[in-house]
């Protein structure tokens, strides 16, 4: 929502450039990629109904600051802070979702979960158009207070889902009951708090520059989630500054995009029967991680296409809905992306997953958070359509990596260090 009144910030506080404003949305990717990889490691320790009720509510309090600031300096601090520990809902929710689902749902759940965080940047734009239209930025923080607080609430009811937690809290209370310290459970002598933090703050670092399949999927991901987030750049020049639309309005036209990222999770059902139909892995019997790398070969094609859909159906002279409709195959692209090139790095390194993972949420927001500044800029100077024209092209010089990993997925995997590390330890 922080872009829709990015004009109404800059016109308080006569703030000459617009990327001065734009540091906002940078800041606070920066804090989400930060707080990602630190409150999950604190969710594997302390559970995660603990770790999601202090967040949501500093969360929450973080946006007070936004909402009453007098100067720029305020806004960017608290979007940073606010930003880290909103990352625990992105980083720890995922495993919420694997607690509680067994395997023939876990993918389902774990798509309807995404809905959630694709569409977020897209509703967030749509809702906060109207909010900047009718009630002037700082509301746009008060609703995100109001959302928080409702969200608190909610987390009051839900329980305990890690299961080493819920065995801690068990043998506790049996201690304390029974007032024999012998009590005990299989997690009591894991690594300390302050060694999974450790472990978990170096081992996605040194996978993403030392892990072959992490450094390719970490580039392609990042660019991917970059030029989505380029769109909240993109779409008010267009939209607003060429065709004359009221924020509100202007809102309304990432409705394509949601559209496209919802039908990629409608799509799962048959997705998942098209991955069942691949050969089967000799060892685990089920089908081998890049069946998945299926539909990431798809996505990796529509999005160029929604792409230079949009780029060249963007000026005023062509009627409004086409530019639209192009965000329904570049949103559908995306949300085939997100999906199974996530569920292609979890299958390909099972328990190191969260750390794979963890590695590609600090590469892909930290690049989502550096290329938006230089949005404006680029598109200013090219132009709507030669702008997406390049994005769509750097895009296509992409593709061959899904194809690739699809077809040379098993190879690259017998090579990676964490992966034969991990079949030797199981051995």
């Amino acid at each position: 929502m922080y872009t829709s009144g990015v004009e109404g910030i800059q016109k308080e506080f006569n703030i000459s450039s617009k990327l001065i404003v734009l540091l906002g949305l940078t800041t606070n990717l920066f804090g989400l990629a930060l707080g990602s990889v630190i409150l999950s490691s604190l969710s594997e320790i302390y559970g995660r109904r603990p770790v999601y009720l202090v967040s949501v509510l500093l969360f929450g309090l973080l946006t007070l600051p936004v909402a009453l600031a007098n100067n720029m300096e305020a806004i960017l601090i608290s979007r940073f802070f606010g930003g880290f520990f909103g990352g625990t809902m992105i980083a720890s929710a995922p495993g919420s979702v694997t607690d509680v689902t067994d395997d023939q749902y876990r993918a389902l759940a774990l798509s309807c979960w995404s809905l959630g965080t694709m569409n977020g940047p897209v509703l967030g734009p749509i809702i906060g158009g109207f909010v900047y239209q009718y009630l002037g930025w700082r509301w746009l923080n008060w609703i995100v207070l109001i959302c928080s607080g409702i969200s608190l609430c909610l987390m009051f009811l839900v329980k305990e889902t890690y299961s080493p937690a819920l065995l801690r809290q068990k043998t506790m209370k049996r201690q304390k009951m029974t007032g024999d310290r012998r009590w005990w459970c299989r997690f009591d002598h894991e690594e300390t708090g302050l060694q999974v933090l450790k472990t978990n703050l170096v081992r996605p670092l040194r996978m993403a520059v030392l892990e072959p399949i992490c450094i390719f999927w970490n580039l392609y991901v990042g660019v991917v989630y970059s030029v989505l987030f380029l769109c909240f750049v993109a779409y008010p020049i267009v939209f607003e500054g060429a065709r004359g639309w009221t924020p509100g309005l202007a809102g309304l036209s990432y409705c394509g995009i949601g559209t496209g990222t919802a039908i990629a999770v409608v799509l799962e059902p048959l997705i998942r029967k098209i991955i069942a139909l691949h050969p089967q892995d000799p060892i685990t019997s089920r089908p081998a991680p890049e069946a998945a790398v299926i539909a990431v070969c798809i996505g990796s094609i529509l999005i160029p296409i929604g792409e230079f859909w949009f780029s060249w159906t963007a000026q005023p002279s062509v009627h409004w809905i086409l530019p639209i409709l192009a965000g329904i195959p570049f949103g559908l692209g995306n949300g085939l992306v997100f999906i199974y090139a996530t569920n292609y790095m979890a299958g390909s390194y099972t328990v190191y997953a969260a750390s794979a993972l963890a590695g590609n949420s600090i590469v892909r927001y930290g690049l989502a958070g550096v290329l938006p500044l230089a949005g404006e800029k680029m598109y200013s100077t090219l132009g709507a359509n030669w702008a997406g024209t390049m994005l769509a092209l750097i895009e296509v010089i992409l593709i061959p990596i899904p194809f690739i990993f699809y077809k040379y997925g098993h190879h690259i995997r017998l090579r990676s260090p964490m992966i034969v590390k991990r079949d030797m330890d199981s051995s």
